[in-house]
């Protein structure tokens, strides 16, 4: 067994750990999901609410639209959450909220009895909820991954305490994976293993076809398939790769109430890693089996180069994501880790940099964009041909270019995330 192969265990747990169903924009539905477990602790209808996030989680949470109720922000999400969320449903806490919950939580915000505020913390994703019912609150807060929970306090005595965690650090650990460890383990590993993950494009492809409707967000998807019947798009497969990865990212930035699979926390980044590899799928007439081998080639790639970030930052982490459906469709249309390595360094010498400037309806044109990139390197590796460790952060090795990436976002960035967040503070005053 080498030494990669003996990773096959930690590979299974993190891509079972970071690719689950999600509704909604992870960061507002953090907040919703403490307001829901503060209020089944409080035992009582919350009468006021008071939160704090961390910078990046307000960044992400300003202009998204929260499902089932057609408002955008944090401030819903917090009240809905504690009147009528699922405290039990993880990213899903949303899921079957009642029309007079949403009502209720609509008034809250009339009263003026939800606040948000900016918490001054060290972890870039926190989020806490402070719910009160006359003399009575209880306090959660959720910090380093979207689900962690590391306080609960009611009436100032702490009911529950937990250290903060890096991300998946207490699940499982990629320290020591190479990108040809996980193209391996996707390639070779028993079906019976990774068959699970087929569950992501039945997911992803319902939100799709969802978005297709035209009334989320920016349609971006509905307005590309007009452009092809009004012959100024080709009916090619580049296009219906767009259309399919924009439309999903149009619904669920749109409010609607389907769950995307997510990936590393983030339903655009599970659509980025996941329709790429689908639409190409159906285009080489892949079986069951070769669909599920693509896709975890795909989402774990997605998984290893995330897990050498933080968790929110700067860099527009969809690039990434679909740096894992550049592998995973590379594969499907030619075979070798020669053709997965090309492709993912193209890539990085093309879309590196691009700005995360918060969660918003124009998060689809980013997917888009990153799925037109992933595709634009296959081709490229297709003909033997990518950009070369003699230019820019690119490397010869796909490992050394993904360790420059990641070290730009991890730290030449810090300045542009806290820039960008001033540009945003600025615009909601």
């Amino acid at each position: 067994m080498t030494f990669q192969r003996k990773l096959w265990p930690e590979f299974i747990k993190a891509v079972k750990h970071e690719v689950v169903p999600a509704l909604g924009c992870t960061e507002p539905i953090s907040l919703a999901l403490a307001s829901a477990i503060a209020s089944r602790h409080l035992g009582a209808t919350p009468q006021r609410i008071e939160a704090k996030v961390s910078a990046n989680l307000m960044k992400n949470g300003m202009g998204v639209t929260v499902p089932g109720t057609g408002m955008v922000g944090l401030p819903i999400a917090a009240a809905v959450g504690a009147l009528g969320g699922d405290p039990d449903g993880g990213l899903e806490v949303l899921k079957d909220l009642a029309p007079d919950v949403v009502e209720a939580g609509k008034q809250m915000l009339i009263d003026k009895k939800v606040l948000v505020g900016i918490a001054d913390v060290s972890s870039v994703l926190y989020a806490e909820s402070r719910v009160s019912n006359g003399q009575d609150w209880v306090r959660v807060c959720i910090a380093d991954a979207h689900t962690h929970v590391t306080l609960i306090e009611k009436n100032g005595e702490t009911l529950f305490s937990a250290p903060s965690a890096d991300t998946g650090s207490e699940h499982y650990s990629l320290k020591d994976a190479t990108a040809r460890g996980v193209y391996d383990f996707a390639t070779t590993a028993p079906f019976a293993d990774i068959a699970f993950i087929l569950d992501a494009a039945k997911l992803n492809s319902n939100l799709s076809q969802e978005g297709m409707t035209g009334d989320y967000g920016l349609h971006i998807g509905a307005t590309l398939k007009r452009q092809v019947e009004r012959g100024l798009l080709s009916d090619d497969l580049q296009t219906k790769i767009l259309i399919q990865s924009s439309a999903a990212s149009d619904a669920r930035m749109g409010g609607a109430s389907l769950p995307a699979m997510s990936n590393s926390g983030s339903g655009n980044q599970g659509i980025a890693a996941t329709l790429p590899v689908v639409v190409v799928a159906e285009h080489v007439k892949a079986d069951k089996e070769t669909l599920a081998r693509a896709l975890m080639l795909s989402h774990l790639m997605a998984i290893y180069i995330h897990s050498k970030l933080p968790k929110l930052s700067a860099l527009c982490a969809v690039t990434t994501a679909a740096m894992g459906s550049a592998a995973g469709m590379s594969w499907l249309l030619r075979g070798g880790y020669d053709a997965v390595s090309m492709a993912i360094c193209s890539m990085i010498g093309d879309v590196a940099g691009m700005i995360c400037d918060g969660a918003s309806n124009s998060c689809a044109m980013k997917v888009s964009t990153s799925a037109s990139a992933a595709y634009k390197s296959v081709l490229m590796a297709l003909d033997n041909s990518r950009v070369t460790g003699n230019e820019g952060i690119v490397e010869d090795s796909v490992d050394a270019s993904i360790a420059n990436l990641c070290a730009l976002a991890s730290e030449s960035m810090v300045h542009t995330d806290r820039q960008i967040l001033q540009i945003m503070v600025s615009k909601a005053c």
